[in-house]
């Protein structure tokens, strides 16, 4: 299918507001195709992300969960984080698998590409598949870190995918990919 027409905005002035870790905010003033003046529009900056659909040699489902402060609840999870300066995608993502859960090895490959929100935020998330998996060494989480470990099976997973259970969307979209194109007589 054709993509649609390219109509990006001017920018006009940009005002960063905001250089932290986690919250990198800009103020664009930006002007539509149309000729319209937006005064603010607001960019969050973040780099790429990652995550994982890792699955062992008896095709359970490698998970993580860990508190989410931001709803306040704890979460089911795929493995995810940053792409660190100087990786590719794929480097990250076997780093944040085997720093989080202690397994790697397996066979890789790019799954996905999505955005969080493309009105407003200016990276992607990369999602790998990577199938046959193990553990290799102990878990290494970083300090703000309280992550455990579940090896789930195919039926665990399809059910906390119904139960709206994996509340991360950018985790619970590539998992209804993946079930969508491996397990179609159930959907």
């Amino acid at each position: 299918m054709k993509r649609p027409e390219h109509r990006p905005f001017k920018v006009l002035s940009s005002e960063r507001l905001s250089d932290r870790p986690w919250f990198t905010v800009r103020r664009d003033r930006v002007e539509l195709p149309t000729g319209a003046i937006v005064p603010e529009w607001y960019v969050f900056e973040f780099p790429d992300w990652v995550n994982v659909i890792a699955l062992t040699r008896d095709e359970e489902f490698v998970m993580i969960s860990q508190y989410r402060h931001g709803l306040g609840q704890t979460c089911y999870e795929l493995v995810a984080g940053c792409c660190e300066q100087g990786e590719t995608p794929e480097q990250s993502a076997r780093r944040e698998l085997l720093e989080e859960t202690g397994y790697g090895g397996g066979e890789w490959r790019h799954f996905m590409t999505t955005s969080a929100n493309p009105t407003n935020h200016n990276n992607l998330t990369y999602t790998f598949l990577a199938v046959g998996v193990e553990p290799v060494q102990e878990q290494q989480t970083e300090a703000g870190e309280d992550i455990c470990v579940h090896l789930l099976t195919r039926d665990q997973v399809r059910e906390l995918l119904d139960a709206d259970d994996i509340m991360q969307c950018l985790h619970a979209a590539p998992l209804w990919r993946y079930f969508a194109q491996n397990v179609k007589d159930d959907l």
